[in-house]
């Protein structure tokens, strides 16, 4: 699976650190930066960049971090078909998967530790999308701009 990957500088060390652990586990990474590690970049050009390369069907997934991964998953939102959801729990995670199938997860790196922020994703990885009656709201939110 191929992930796609973008981070503003309050995200740029959760990113790096999240994009290790993918790729120790045979992930395909598509890292759309920033390259600026911690020198400021604006978060809405990375949540909107992740988002279309998740849309273009360039990657399967994307993971979008900044300071409190609320601007990029507001950001990731902006661009039809993300369902973006920013998570700061395991729960939150399996939820987003099996009840919304996110497409895209946010993630803060000033807000969340390294060890939750990895059980965060392997659970969002593996957890998969339910149907049935969640099907119907999926795709109400597919229709929304």
């Amino acid at each position: 699976m191929k992930i796609a990957l973008a981070s503003d500088h309050g995200g740029f060390e959760l990113k790096e650190d999240i994009k290790k652990n993918l790729l120790s586990k045979g992930y395909e990474i598509l890292d759309l930066g920033t390259t600026n590690g911690t020198d400021s970049v604006d978060y809405p050009n990375y949540g909107r960049i992740c988002g279309e390369a998740v849309m273009a069907g360039i990657a399967e997934k994307g993971i979008v971090f900044c300071g409190t991964g609320i601007g990029v998953s507001i950001a990731a939102n902006k661009v039809k078909g993300v369902r973006c959801a920013l998570c700061t729990s395991v729960f939150m995670a399996e939820m987003a998967s099996c009840h919304n199938d996110a497409n895209v997860l946010a993630l803060g790196g000033r807000t969340t530790e390294l060890e939750t922020a990895l059980e965060i994703v392997k659970t969002w990885l593996n957890t998969e999308f339910e149907g049935g009656r969640h099907q119907k709201r999926v795709d109400l939110l597919n229709q929304m701009r």
